[in-house]
């Protein structure tokens, strides 16, 4: 059986390529002409050359194959031009679930992201059944999938065989962008954090991430959305763990986030009009840091057998790839 993965060559897509390959199934993967292709070297694949913003590369790339793994997403804090986000997240999911429909594809996975589910306004974890709505979403990533994880739902309520899977944070080896996670643990060994916000994040062994994905396919609801987390923690306790794992003193100077969304607001401002580059202080990253990104990953681990690897232990993963890949 030959399957599709878009997004092959990102940190998610990789792990879930690399998953597949594992558990002896034949992998298509679709790349652009500009990919960096690093996370593939030496594996076993198909490669095709497609871009979601193209419809005609999809239905080729789709051919021959019987299950779609759709990772792929425009991933940033900030863009020159933010109408890339729904170009490629939005649009171009549609077009893919369109090309899918029509070839008859068997079973199709959604990467969607924990961004895309609510949190209580009193407080608490999140879960799937969490009510959200566009209006909370914060900033242009964000609001694409969320508004790509509504289309995904009307193809699955139209009948196409359609799973969502929710990652976290995930963290470990090949993170070779990085995530802005992964920035994090880079800034942290680089001693770049002097001081902190305090926030709330889930985090998640990447690996962990792509065997839920594989298990989704097998055991998924059609229609159904699965949070693959692991953990939640307190940013000044991911500091806590990494100074035990590089011997960098963790932060110990917490910020008020209104001191820091003036800075936010000028880093934008330079970005978008001057330096035309990503912002040392990402404003969508200050506001979000507003809300404790806590979750209730229970479903995925009850219905599908999430794998629960040690947050530390995905810790120690991404503190080695990074050092070993002179990173940090």
């Amino acid at each position: 059986m030959k399957v599709l993965v878009t997004g092959s060559s990102g940190f998610i897509g990789a792990a879930v390529t690399r998953c597949l390959l594992k558990r002896g199934i034949e992998v298509r993967v679709m790349v652009r002409s500009d990919s960096d292709l690093r996370n593939l070297d030496g594996l076993n694949v198909e490669k095709v050359f497609g871009d979601l913003r193209d419809p005609e590369s999809l239905r080729q790339a789709l051919t021959g194959c019987r299950q779609l793994y759709h990772v792929a997403a425009h991933y940033a804090l900030w863009a020159k031009d933010p109408q890339i986000f729904y170009d490629i997240n939005v649009t171009g999911t549609r077009a893919l679930l369109e090309a899918a429909r029509d070839i008859g594809i068997e079973r199709i996975v959604y990467t969607s992201t924990i961004g895309a589910i609510g949190l209580p306004p009193g407080g608490g974890p999140g879960d799937e059944r969490t009510p959200v709505s566009l209006q909370q979403m914060v900033g242009h990533y964000k609001r694409s999938k969320f508004l790509a994880e509504q289309e995904v739902l009307d193809f699955a309520r139209a009948g196409l065989p359609v799973v969502i899977v929710n990652p976290s944070a995930p963290v470990g080896h090949r993170d070779v962008k990085p995530t802005p996670t992964g920035q994090v643990i880079v800034d942290f060994m680089k001693r770049r954090m002097p001081a902190y916000i305090e926030t709330g994040m889930n985090l998640v062994d990447v690996d962990d991430v792509a065997m839920g994905h594989a298990l989704a396919m097998e055991k998924g609801r059609i229609g159904e959305r699965y949070i693959l987390g692991n953990q939640n923690l307190r940013l000044y306790e991911v500091f806590s763990i990494l100074s035990g794992l590089t011997g960098v003193p963790a932060p110990k100077l917490k910020l008020p986030r209104v001191a820091i969304l003036p800075l936010a607001y000028a880093n934008q401002w330079m970005s978008d009009y001057v330096t035309h580059r990503p912002p040392r202080i990402p404003l969508e990253g200050v506001k979000m840091a507003k809300y404790v990104m806590h979750y209730d990953c229970s479903k995925a681990i009850r219905e599908l057998g999430l794998p629960q690897t040690p947050v530390p232990v995905a810790l120690e993963k991404a503190v080695r790839w990074f050092k070993d890949n002179r990173y940090a």
